[in-house]
């Protein structure tokens, strides 16, 4: 007999939320997950006086799938996880060989990390804004070292605005002070958050300005920030909020759908309801409204290239993860070559 687990203030404050779903029985009791290294959890148990412990949990050896950061789980009497519940809302990256890596899972808003330090990078912006909403949580573009700028970070947040619309965009500095409170109004009781940026963002200085607290930051050099989140925790905030801290992403390699694409390039998808064919592929066909915008300059050239690009990585992926679709491009590319060769023999 399993009664499906309430949300106690101490499950609140470990980010529970309705939409959260887990069953316990007599003999087990709910945790969060920190991290997962090998066939060992860390995770934060709740007790029944509120507050909070952390263990060390072994995973059963039939446990279906393999703990993440933020998965809540059940713990037996001996201590080891036995299940882990559904997930919803989950940041995945593209992983070594194939499908998606999970870096974190049971999240309500992404930390999009960018920094200002030497120019707002619009493709990386553009990048990390796709795997935010493909994520299914709210995403939120923090752009750090406002300080480095000669206006506080507004004319870049303006561009960032256009480049990733409808994600709010907080300019931060942990130097000034700036933006830090703005930011905490996204970090509520109740949230679970995640830091999504490269090495070097200004991601741990950033938790630090935040809570006041001391993670390890490594000195800054000539190339920048550089990483030191080796692995992924979690951190209770001051403000009631859960921040999950992952490493930086080295590969800005996309695993998302194309409705996260979308959704970041509303310009391209408004104009693209204008081209002569549904299915333009915006390469310099004819009637391609798309092309014509990047024409006119109502559209920039290098919107358009990150644009192709992601759709070609989405592309090569699906084929990559489909044996069949690449089984039938394999044959197209062997028929396009051995035409090639005998035309050059003619």
């Amino acid at each position: 007999m399993t009664d499906t687990l309430t949300a106690p203030d101490a499950l609140t404050r470990l980010g529970w939320t309705d939409a959260d779903t887990l069953h316990t029985s007599r003999t087990t009791t709910p945790a969060r997950v920190v991290v997962h290294h090998g066939t060992v959890c860390d995770v934060l148990r709740p007790e029944a006086d509120g507050t909070l412990t952390a263990h060390t949990a072994p995973t059963v050896a039939a446990l279906p799938v393999t703990p993440v950061a933020g998965d809540w789980v059940e713990l037996g009497a001996d201590g080891r996880v036995h299940a882990v519940a559904p997930r919803r809302a989950v940041l995945t990256r593209s992983a070594t060989g194939h499908g998606r890596q999970i870096l974190a899972a049971n999240i309500d808003t992404v930390l999009v990390v960018v920094p200002l330090a030497g120019g707002l990078n619009a493709a990386m912006l553009e990048r990390l804004s796709v795997m935010a909403w493909d994520s299914g949580a709210q995403p939120v573009l923090v752009l750090t070292k406002s300080d480095t700028t000669e206006d506080a970070g507004a004319q870049d947040a303006d561009t960032a605005g256009h480049l990733s619309p409808g994600i709010p965009v907080i300019p931060v500095s942990v130097l000034t002070g700036d933006g830090l409170d703005t930011l905490r109004s996204h970090l509520g009781p109740g949230t679970t958050a995640v830091m999504l940026g490269p090495s070097g963002a200004g991601k741990t200085s950033l938790l630090n300005a935040l809570e006041g607290t001391a993670e390890a930051v490594a000195a800054v050099g000539r190339g920048g920030g550089r990483h030191t989140t080796t692995t992924r925790r979690l951190h209770l905030l001051a403000s009631g909020g859960v921040l999950l801290d992952i490493p930086g992403i080295r590969s800005l390699e996309v695993a998302a759908g194309a409705g996260a694409v979308a959704d970041v390039f509303t310009d391209i998808a408004a104009l693209a309801t204008h081209c002569r064919y549904g299915d333009c592929g915006h390469d310099g066909d004819g009637g391609c409204a798309v092309t014509d915008a990047v024409h006119t300059g109502a559209l920039s050239h290098e919107r358009l290239t990150t644009w192709r690009k992601l759709q070609g990585e989405i592309a090569y992926r699906r084929r990559r993860e489909d044996p069949a679709e690449m089984a039938d491009m394999r044959r197209q590319w062997k028929a396009v070559s051995k035409q090639a060769r005998r035309n050059g023999r003619r």
